[in-house]
C-alpha cells in the first residue's frame, strides 16, 4: 500500500509539473486575462480568471467522459470548434485594436459586468485549442486503474489544474489590474499598451487555430 501510494504521488507532482509548463505557455486564456485586468481592473482580471478556471473543470469532465475523443474522431465538428474559438478570440483582439484610444476608450465606456467577463474566460477556455491537445495527448496517460475509481483521479487532476490556473493567471490579473491608475494618467501609454493586447489576442488566436487545426489534419 505505501510503494502504490508513493507512485501515485509522484504520478500526480509530474502531472503538476506538465499543468505548470502548459499554463505558464503565452496563449488565449493568459491574452484574455491580461486584457480584462486592463480594460476593467484587478475585479474583472480575477473574474477572467474564474471564468478559465471553470472552463478548466468542464475540460476534465469531458476528458474523464471521453468527449474530448468523440471530437478527435469527428475532425469536421474539432476543426469549426477551433475556427469558432479563434474567430471569437480575434474579434476581441481587433475591437480592442480598433478603438480610438485603445485601453481609454475601453475605460471610458461600458464595461462587461463581471458576470460577462466570467462567462467570456470560460468560453475562452473551452474554445482553446491548447487545452484540447492536453487533454487528448496528455490527460488519458495520467488516467490508471490501479490508483484507484477514475471518478476520484478525475477530481484530484482537476484540483491540480484549478490551483494552478489560480496562482498563474491570478497574479497577471492581479499584476495587470494595478497599472489601470496609472494608465489612465497617459494617454499615449494606454493607447500602445491597448493596441499591443490587442494585436497580441489576434495572434494567439491565428497561431493556436492553425496548431490545432494542423494536428487534426
Amino acid at each position: 500500500m505505501e510503494i502504490l501510494t508513493m507512485v501515485q504521488t509522484s504520478h500526480l507532482w509530474l502531472f503538476g509539473l506538465m499543468v505548470l509548463g502548459v499554463i505558464v505557455l503565452p496563449g488565449l486564456d493568459m491574452a484574455f486575462v491580461v486584457a480584462s485586468a486592463l480594460t476593467g481592473g484587478r475585479r474583472a482580471g480575477l473574474a477572467a480568471v474564474a471564468g478559465v478556471v471553470a472552463g478548466g473543470v468542464v475540460h476534465v469532465l469531458m476528458a474523464t467522459l471521453g468527449i474530448g475523443i468523440v471530437l478527435r474522431l469527428y475532425p469536421v465538428a474539432f476543426n469549426a470548434m477551433l475556427l469558432a474559438g479563434a474567430l471569437y478570440i480575434a474579434w476581441i483582439g481587433w475591437s480592442l485594436w480598433r478603438g480610438a484610444a485603445a485601453l481609454g476608450e475601453v475605460s471610458q465606456g461600458p464595461r462587461l459586468t463581471i458576470a460577462q467577463t466570467f462567462w467570456r474566460g470560460t468560453l475562452t477556455c473551452l474554445m482553446n485549442p491548447k487545452a484540447y491537445v492536453f487533454m487528448l495527448a496528455i490527460f488519458p496517460q495520467f488516467m490508471r486503474t490501479e490508483y484507484g475509481t477514475l471518478g476520484l483521479q478525475a477530481v484530484m487532476m482537476a484540483l491540480i489544474i484549478a490551483s494552478t490556473q489560480t496562482g498563474v493567471y491570478g497574479a497577471m490579473a492581479w499584476g495587470a489590474g494595478g497599472l489601470q491608475d496609472w494608465l489612465r494618467n497617459n494617454p499615449r501609454s494606454q493607447i500602445q499598451i491597448g493596441r499591443a493586447v490587442g494585436a497580441l489576442l489576434i495572434v494567439a488566436a491565428l497561431w493556436t487555430g492553425w496548431q490545432g487545426w494542423r494536428l487534426n489534419a
